[in-house]
């Protein structure tokens, strides 16, 4: 009688390509990256840094009224979205603004989302951070967790039955994978064999939740074992690695028809949101390790700069005329006019059912009752 041990000695390795000085590990083997790509991964996440400063200010300025920062995490995003192509479909958690900014999503778009002015494409009805777009084939942020995990297996599946040269890229936190939902897409993907890219941000914190006191296992990896799912660890923190790991579970997912686990080391440097105050759980010091020694912008910067491709003056011009460009769009779209209140009626029924009809009435004379406490800036 033999009972499989509960873990093995050795910790699955983490793939890395960068050192921490920004210079390629002796022996790695990794996808190569031309200047072009480099670079814009590179100012994408110089930019997707500076948004999440001057948005977060915002918030404390009473501007906006909640905001959630990817400080610390910007090459999981960026560096995955270069490695994808436009027919792939994301089906995010919510630190994945980076894969928006990679396909175009204006920094005016993510500044009406926040505001929730008219010129938001989900007119308002989300809460801020919670961006979606059809036509970068990015489905809306929702704030319950885990739950796009399923649905994007779902998705996966329509893409294998129509037989498209794509695939679904679906991300979640490590506390994500303690909800039932992850474990059910897992099972789901491997049994359909959908085309799904998994890709957990092992950021080491679910909110106020250590990694310690989730979970006793080897990390997220491992789980995919478990399932039949091939799976790697890769340092998220080096933007050359994700984007090696990511270009790869790609191409498995799709010419072999198979799901892909990515754990994506990192950690959380901002708080989880403006509603969290992580120094309460954490200290001070540790924060700041990660943010000046592990940070993978500085780190990605190294290995841009030593290959020619960028420079000290490019960094000036490109933070002073990205800090301007923010802090303009800022100003217009807190000044832009919010949707008008039909439109929270619109667009989930083709014919509004009558109770719908009824609480709009309903609404509207309430506000006629109580003008004072309705927002001036809403058209009626």
């Amino acid at each position: 009688m033999r009972f499989l041990s509960e873990s093995t000695r050795m910790r699955i390795p983490c793939y890395s390509v960068l050192d921490g000085n920004g210079e390629i590990i002796v022996g790695s083997d990794y996808e190569q990256l031309s200047e072009e790509i480099a670079v814009k991964m590179y100012t994408s996440m110089v930019t997707l840094q500076m948004m999440d400063t001057i948005f977060y200010e915002a918030q404390r300025q009473g501007r906006i009224s909640f905001y959630m920062t990817s400080t610390g995490e910007e090459a999981i995003s960026i560096a995955a979205a270069a490695a994808l192509t436009a027919d792939d479909i994301i089906l995010p958690q919510y630190r994945e603004p980076g894969i928006l900014l990679w396909r175009g999503f204006t920094i005016e778009e993510f500044a009406s989302q926040c505001f929730g002015n008219k010129d938001d494409c989900g007119k308002g009805r989300q809460m801020p951070n919670h961006y979606g777009s059809k036509k970068l084939n990015f489905v809306t942020i929702s704030s319950p967790i885990a739950t796009q995990l399923p649905q994007a297996v779902g998705v996966a599946y329509s893409l294998k039955m129509d037989k498209k040269d794509a695939c679904v890229v679906t991300y979640t936190g490590d506390g994500g994978t303690s909800e039932g939902d992850f474990h059910a897409a897992l099972n789901f993907a491997a049994v359909t064999e959908a085309p799904v890219v998994f890709i957990c941000r092992n950021n080491g914190w679910a909110i106020s939740t250590n990694v310690s006191e989730q979970f006793r296992s080897d990390g997220i990896v491992v789980r995919g074992r478990a399932y039949g799912i091939r799976s790697i660890r890769v340092d998220g923190n080096d933007a050359l690695a994700v984007y090696s790991a990511i270009h790869t579970a790609r191409e498995m997912a799709i010419t072999e028809q198979r799901p892909v686990l990515v754990e994506a080391l990192s950690y959380r440097v901002g708080h989880h949101s403006t509603s969290d105050d992580s120094t309460k759980y954490r200290s001070v010091d540790e924060i700041e390790y990660w943010k000046k020694v592990r940070d993978p912008v500085n780190r990605f910067r190294k290995w841009v700069e030593r290959n020619g491709w960028w420079s000290e003056e490019e960094e000036s011009e490109l933070r002073s005329s990205m800090k301007k460009q923010l802090l303009q769009v800022i100003q217009v779209a807190e000044k832009t006019e919010k949707p008008p209140l039909k439109e929270l009626f619109s667009d989930v029924y083709d014919v509004p059912p009558p109770n719908l009809r009824e609480q709009e009435k309903q609404l509207r004379e309430t506000i006629i009752r109580y003008p004072q406490d309705y927002p001036s800036d809403v058209p009626l």
